[in-house]
């Protein structure tokens, strides 16, 4: 991956409560917005709000068809962050952060 993009951003994007039961929606495939916001509780202009970086960087592809929006994600990519040791320690770090926030 030689794109220019902040790990750290994209990690915390991952790791949020919200973005990340989206993400885990996203998991079975493409998912119209609109279902995506429902799952969430939130309005769709939010779920794309949430997803703007990962969205920018291509870590999740948005298409449009019939005026509706539909995401779906990257997994290739998602995963290749993650595995990267420098990255685990950083996940390590914001799941330690969430930790820290439920107790």
């Amino acid at each position: 991956m030689d794109e220019t993009f902040e790990r750290e951003k994209i990690v915390d994007c991952m790791f949020d409560p919200v973005t990340s039961s989206i993400l885990a929606e996203l998991e079975d495939g493409e998912k119209e917005c609109s279902f995506l916001a429902q799952q969430a509780f939130i309005p769709e202009s939010e779920v794309l709000a949430r997803l703007s970086y990962l969205i920018e960087h291509e870590f999740i592809s948005k298409k449009s068809d019939d005026g509706k929006c539909f995401l779906v994600a990257n997994s290739d990519k998602l995963s290749t962050l993650v595995e990267d040791s420098d990255n685990f320690d950083a996940a390590i770090d914001s799941l330690e952060k969430i930790d820290s926030y439920l107790n």
